[in-house]
């Protein structure tokens, strides 16, 4: 069994470059893909800062052809409720839509379960408020006098 003690030597030398090798690629893998993602973001900045300045050149655009007909301050305060209305319009459209609230009836009965949706319903109220353990009818919110 001695003859085979060199081969356990070999083995974790091999086992420890294998593994020195497969961090050396992952992590050149990762710096590639990082590279790759980095060049992405900057020219998605880039796109929306230039898209900004083109808005800004249309808003312009817009304020100066009002102020052939009105004055300038008018042009500028049309041209800036006409932007307020698209970006609230804009906003709504992105807004997730949320279901309406079940309609309730004044004095009407309680729905037979919660508005979470649970399905669970609700617990069932009693008659008359409980009593104190003991002493039957007592307000249980009352303070306890020791007599």
């Amino acid at each position: 069994m001695e003859h085979l003690d060199h081969l356990e030597h070999l083995d974790k030398d091999l086992v420890d470059e294998l593994a020195q090798v497969a961090r050396e690629t992952v992590r050149d893998e990762l710096r590639e893909q990082g590279r790759k993602r980095r060049r992405a973001a900057v020219l998605y900045g880039a796109s929306g800062a230039v898209a900004l300045y083109a808005g800004a050149a249309l808003a312009l655009a817009v304020g100066l052809a009002w102020a052939i007909l009105l004055p300038a301050w008018a042009a500028a305060l049309v041209t800036a409720v006409i932007l307020g209305a698209v970006a609230h319009a804009l906003r709504e459209a992105g807004r997730p839509k949320r279901p309406h609230a079940p309609h309730r009836v004044i004095g009407g009965t309680a729905p037979g379960a919660p508005p979470s949706g649970l399905g669970l319903p609700y617990p069932p109220i009693p008659a008359e408020p409980p009593g104190v353990p003991g002493r039957p009818g007592a307000d249980p919110e009352s303070p306890h006098h020791r007599g």
